[in-house]
């Protein structure tokens, strides 16, 4: 049986981590990620950066920003590996925002799924409808597929 090496390449662990290697690299320059440096000037990263890619790969799927990603790391203990009272505290302060998040995409399921099987076929009467960029007042982004009602149709 081999031994698994203490310090991995960017390579290496972007192999391992299933990320690329510019990300790896990017991740690092951001302070997400802490690599030593060999007498050649390589990078050399712990085995539990390992653990770090995969926290932020989950974090950012939930929606967080880096600046939000690098306060909870940085929450983290840095002298020993995260144990699990650690992650139950970053993921009690997410619950939130997750359980926010599966409201959203489950509004956004059923809006989607209601307009694209009403048949109505005319903007007139479509409930996503939005003369005069009315839904601009509730701020970017598409507001009504965001939870905020519609007007109804005219008629």
């Amino acid at each position: 049986m081999t031994t698994l090496p203490a310090l991995l390449t960017v390579g290496e662990l972007a192999a391992r981590s299933g990320m690329a290697a510019s990300a790896i690299r990017f991740y690092e320059s951001e302070g997400l990620l802490h690599a030593e440096r060999t007498g050649g000037n390589q990078r050399r990263f712990p085995r539990s950066e390992l653990r770090r890619v995969a926290f932020i790969r989950a974090a950012q799927q939930l929606g967080l920003t880096l600046e939000e990603i690098r306060e909870a790391l940085a929450s983290l203990p840095g002298s020993r590996t995260p144990n699990q009272a650690d992650w139950e505290q970053l993921s009690r302060a997410w619950r939130h925002r997750l359980d926010e998040r599966i409201a959203q995409l489950e509004r956004l399921r059923d809006k989607l799924s209601s307009c694209i099987g009403c048949g109505c076929l005319s903007l007139k009467n479509c409930h996503l409808y939005n003369p005069g960029d009315a839904a601009a007042l509730g701020g970017p982004g598409a507001r009504y597929l965001m939870g905020e009602a519609s007007k109804p149709p005219p008629k």
